[in-house]
């Protein structure tokens, strides 16, 4: 079959097929889509080359053999009127066209276009993305055996339907009517009711205050000249070269270069006249505002390792005196409620949960009143900073529970601050494997231990902190909560594998059903790892009785006023995205095939909110949060009516989904409340009510999955500690890509 091409008046280049019509409507050129509103205005006909075109094209479908021919049941209702094509009055070749067996000729959508580019403003990337897109739409794909138990019929059964009277325990209402919108009234912005803290003198200021000097008056004093403003370089060209020496990238070793050309230098009147000197003067004379990195041996059966630190009571000086924090700043604990009847509580940052306010209790019977929390976060993931030569980087990040989570998330506020590089060795010249985890554990803790020992006596006794608008109070900074991955969290809290990190459930009935387990007492660990002094079978033993791996002291042990096991945090992207639901993915995939769900994946509609996946979603590799983010929007609707093909009915599986991507995005929520926790709670048991469906199904034998028994910890987490957001690993595997990647 043949297809003239018609030539657009506006760009002057040829389109073979109907994409005239494509192309005038969503170039960016003025020319073109003034050529193209010919075609939508009243009266006027189409061109003689798109009407015979469209006539040819008609009268060929006409012509195909029987096997090729598309049969329809309805004939398709044309508005005489015409649209964008233009007026259908004057086209003499209209025929009915029907819907029948995919014809595997060419069709319109596998033309591309050929011809050479002329606007400007046009992205070649989206243009190849959409090419390849429309490839895939009308791709090919071979019949499939329809078995006995499959169903035939345009569409599946209501899945409601297929079971017996009485099997179907709950009803759920629908709405009569989709209910009117709500203006933007005082009921829907008004304040939360806040509950304060009893003791008023929480957090308040000393009586007694210091002669503060800010950091920016300090370099101002420190630079001494003030006529030159781009002190200390010596012009604007010095500065600005020196910006896009450090801002774009470019090697050491090509600045180097670049100003070893003779003239170079002086022309420009630089202050510097290679790398070394241009770090310097940054080191040296520029306010950094962070403390500087200390460097420590740590001998291993004969192997030394570096590690990288900073003091961490300077960091927390440092996050807690900036300046553009000090508005923001949380002293104390509080309590948050819909309305003055203190009926619906509410959870959003660290100062709302009850771990602060309990703290703060204990506290002040030991310490006294007046006395300020400062919540440690910490975070660590070893990463991958090469592609070929596996060479890993172990970053600690550190940030404050006083600073709000809306700050915290932002990169550009630097609201993190680099901690150290833990050393990243296997210790591959251990032979044994046993001692290598035990040592590997070991050093993983020796290092933190060394590195959060000042914790000890400041969160203890505390010290005196100035915040950014030089206002002092006595302070205790106390770790809190720990960010990381399954296999972070149980070297941090020295659990074995497979096991929960919070609570004492037993092995074998992980990922059973939401029934509450004791968390882990850690009084009872702490006089297990006290028997080190026993010998070395006593301290294994009692290490095994209490669940843990014998770590010689553990970096947690001596923190005042901590609890690693209550510090343990659920986290968004590793145990939702990229655990559960990625099991949940892989799992419907296995139950309706992977032909079926990629056929499926490609006959979604596109849209501007969702990614269509053009290749299916059974052959993606290394899949990333945000893909199964995107996947998550449109999982359940792709398989809704579809039958699964054993004949069982699919009832319990869309349940067992649905009640798994409720959970995904209740568990999103930037601000939860009493009501939203108990709907949590529903999801979580909709989901496991119906999961045996897929043991049903023979794709899982059980679910002793510990991302999926963590799911139960959710609501109490945020009682304690507050809404996920702030806990997200998201955003220190940003800060990999600035303190460890780019780095390397």
């Amino acid at each position: 079959m043949s297809i003239n091409a018609s030539v657009c008046g506006g760009c002057g280049k040829s389109y073979p097929g109907g994409f005239i019509f494509q192309h005038c409507r969503k170039s960016r050129n003025p020319a073109c889509q003034a050529y193209g509103k010919q075609f939508s205005q009243p009266g006027p006909t189409l061109p003689e080359t798109t009407a015979n075109l469209l006539g040819s094209l008609l009268s060929n479908l006409t012509a195909m053999p029987q096997a090729k021919q598309i049969q329809m049941g309805i004939p398709m209702q044309v508005d005489p009127t015409g649209d964008f094509f233009g007026s259908y009055d004057g086209l003499q070749d209209d025929i009915d066209i029907s819907l029948g067996e995919p014809h595997s000729g060419p069709s319109v959508h596998d033309v591309h276009d050929s011809g050479s580019i002329n606007d400007s403003n046009c992205d070649d990337s989206d243009e190849e993305d959409e090419a390849q897109d429309e490839q895939y739409e009308d791709h090919w794909e071979p019949r499939i055996d329809i078995g006995p138990h499959s169903h035939t019929g345009d569409r599946s059964p209501s899945p409601e339907l297929l079971f017996p009277d009485g099997m179907l325990e709950e009803t759920v209402p629908l709405p009569n009517a989709r209910p009117p919108p709500v203006a933007h009234s005082g009921a829907r912005t008004r304040e939360p009711y806040v509950k304060p803290y009893p003791d008023p003198r929480t957090g308040t200021p000393l009586s007694s205050q210091t002669l503060y000097i800010g950091d920016n008056q300090q370099y101002r004093e420190r630079l001494g000249d003030r006529s030159n403003i781009w002190a200390p370089f010596q012009s604007e060209m010095d500065w600005r070269i020196a910006k896009w020496a450090k801002m774009r990238g470019p090697s050491s070793t090509a600045f180097d270069e670049l100003l070893a050309i003779q003239g170079v230098h002086e022309k420009l009147g630089l202050s510097y006249r290679n790398a070394i000197d241009l770090n310097k003067i940054i080191d040296n004379k520029l306010p950094n505002g962070r403390p500087p990195f200390q460097r420590e041996e740590v001998i291993v059966q004969g192997r030394a390792l570096e590690v990288y630190f900073r003091d961490i009571l300077q960091c927390v000086r440092a996050l807690y005196g900036d300046a553009d924090f000090s508005e923001y700043l949380k002293y104390a604990p509080e309590q948050h409620f819909d309305d003055s009847t203190c009926c619906e509580q509410l959870y959003h940052d660290m100062h709302t949960g009850r771990w602060w306010w309990s703290t703060q209790e204990k506290l002040d019977k030991t310490a006294g009143p007046g006395r300020t929390i400062i919540p440690i976060i910490i975070s660590s993931d070893k990463t991958q900073v090469t592609v070929f030569r596996n060479k890993t980087a172990y970053p600690v990040y550190m940030t404050l529970g006083n600073i709000p989570k809306e700050i915290r998330r932002k990169p550009s506020k630097r609201a993190y601050i680099l901690l150290g590089y833990l050393p990243s060795s296997n210790l591959e010249h251990i032979k044994n494997a046993a001692s290598r985890r035990r040592s590997v554990t070991n050093l993983f803790h020796s290092c933190m231990r060394h590195i959060m020992k000042p914790l000890e006596s400041a969160g203890s006794v505390g010290s005196v902190f100035t915040s950014g608008d030089g206002v002092d109070r006595i302070g205790h900074p106390i770790f809190a909560a720990f960010v990381g991955d399954y296999p972070e969290q149980i070297l941090v809290t020295c659990c074995i594998s497979g096991h929960c990190p919070r609570c004492t459930i037993p092995r074998q009935r992980i990922g059973d059903n939401t029934e509450p387990h004791p968390l882990r007492r850690l009084r009872s660990i702490l006089e297990a790892l006290k028997a080190v002094n026993q010998g070395a079978a006593a301290f294994v033993s009692a290490c095994q009785e209490v669940g843990i791996k014998p770590v010689f002291e553990p970096f947690w042990s001596n923190l005042p006023y901590s609890n690693v096991y209550h510090s343990i945090t659920p986290d968004i992207l590793h145990q939702l995205y990229q655990g559960v639901f990625k099991h949940m993915k892989l799992w419907v995939i296995e139950a309706y095939g992977a032909h079926e769900t990629d056929a499926r994946c490609r006959r979604l509609p596109p849209n501007h909110n969702i990614r269509v996946f053009m290749k299916g979603i059974s052959t993606l590799q290394r899949v990333s949060g945000e893909e199964h983010n995107q996947i998550s929007h449109f999982l359940l609707g792709l398989i809704a009516d579809a039958p699964l093909p054993s004949g069982m009915s699919n009832v319990r599986l869309l349940r067992c989904l649905r009640g798994l991507i409720d959970f995904l995005f209740l568990a999103q929520y930037p601000v939860h409340s009493t009501t939203s926790l108990r709907l949590l709670e529903d999801a979580l048991e909709r989901f496991h009510a119906n999961k045996q469906i897929f043991v049903d199904l023979d794709i899982r034998s059980n679910f002793h999955i510990p991302k999926i028994h963590f799911l139960n910890h959710y609501v109490e987490c945020v009682k304690q500690l507050g809404t996920f957001d702030n806990f997200n690993t998201e955003y220190t595997e940003r800060l990999h890509i600035d303190m460890a990647k780019d780095a390397y």
